[in-house]
């Protein structure tokens, strides 16, 4: 599904130049559940970004489902991003002003989908998420486990191919956070791949191969 190689990011002000992503080579394969770890500063989110296509690697290749994605112009990015992939935030990123149904929505509002699919796919991503009683709720009347049970809801209503998971846990305490954890590993089970940005060791054993950087390299891979 994924293949990058020689995959560098650099910053550059007028005076230095900085080397925050450097790749010689990793393929993810479909299905595959996998953990990216390191310290803070590392170039975790930066990798994350740039495997979201919401960023652009300086230098190398990155395929996705055969196809390059480097030096592509944003509207092809774009629309491969929104066909194919979903995203979960520590921070859930969730509409104050919109409800639990209209922040969900939100994504296939960009798709040529009919408003009778769109009431479909809402509710059925907010079964799974055992959500539904919550529908007419806005973000700052649930629970911080709650409010990234829609975020997980949101990410997973477009049936993505891939799921982008950046520090999931990191605002919920334990129970919320196992929940959560749970969650990602049934859409795993279901077939949805998975590439996470942890530094929790508990989060990073839900994956079948764990990542970690170093300065922006790949210092190691471990399978579980």
């Amino acid at each position: 599904m994924i293949k990058v190689e020689g995959l560098k990011k650099l910053f550059r002000t007028e005076d230095v130049e900085t080397m925050a992503l450097n790749i010689n080579y990793l393929e993810i394969k479909t299905g595959e559940f996998i953990a990216i770890m390191g310290p803070s500063g590392c170039g975790k989110s930066t990798f994350l970004n740039i495997l979201g296509l919401l960023d652009q690697a300086t230098y190398g290749s990155y395929l996705f489902n055969g196809n390059e994605m480097s030096g592509q112009p944003e509207r092809l990015r774009a629309d491969t991003r929104k066909h194919n992939i979903g995203f979960v935030f520590q921070n859930f990123n969730l509409i104050d002003e919109l409800t639990v149904f209209e922040n969900i929505e939100l994504p296939l509002l960009y798709l040529d989908l009919s408003s009778e699919e769109i009431a479909r796919r809402v509710n059925s991503a907010m079964g799974r998420m055992e959500i539904t009683h919550r529908k007419d709720h806005f973000p700052q009347q649930l629970s911080g486990g709650q409010q990234q049970r829609v975020a997980v809801a949101r990410a997973v209503v477009t049936e993505p191919k891939i799921i982008l998971a950046d520090e999931p846990t990191g605002n919920l305490d334990s129970k919320n956070g196992k929940e959560v954890m749970n969650l990602l590993t049934q859409l795993n089970k279901n077939g949805t791949t998975i590439i996470m940005v942890t530094h929790s060791r508990y989060d990073a054993g839900f994956a079948h191969h764990i990542v970690n950087l170093l300065d922006g390299e790949l210092v190691m891979e471990m399978s579980r």
